[in-house]
């Protein structure tokens, strides 16, 4: 069964890009995606995702804000940060109570990784003998 994911972020081209960097991936699956942190909350309410990809820098409601009331329902999704801005971000991320943080530029190579260690997951051919 394929992780549930809802991506957030202002940018339309983003969300697009990153949509089709997660279909590449057939354990994960984009079930939804939000434009501000407050259609992130709602979204959450509804589709109940296994995993939010929140962007910091947003008009409105903020990433962090998003995150933290996100992280305060009962039974929450795990949240990654993503961000063009490594530092201080990543500090503050921890601070929302946020499972990890993604620098954008670091996306293909780390997203997917982060994902797989979060969830106890093992990437497709790593089988173990045992």
């Amino acid at each position: 069964m394929a992780l549930r994911i809802l991506l957030v972020d202002d940018n339309d081209r983003f969300l697009e890009s990153a949509a089709q960097f997660l279909a590449l991936e057939p354990r994960l699956e984009v079930v939804g995606r939000a434009r501000s942190g407050r259609e992130a909350i709602d979204f959450v309410r509804q589709v109940h995702p296994d995993l939010v990809l929140m962007d910091l820098a947003m008009p409105g409601m903020h990433g962090l804000e998003a995150t933290r009331r996100i992280k305060a329902m009962p039974e929450p999704p795990a949240v990654v940060v993503l961000t063009l801005h490594d530092t201080p971000y990543d500090r503050a991320a921890a601070a929302t109570t946020a499972d990890g943080f993604v620098s954008k530029g670091d996306l293909g190579s780390m997203l997917v990784p982060t994902i797989d260690r979060l969830f106890g997951l093992k990437p497709p051919g790593d089988h173990d003998d045992d």
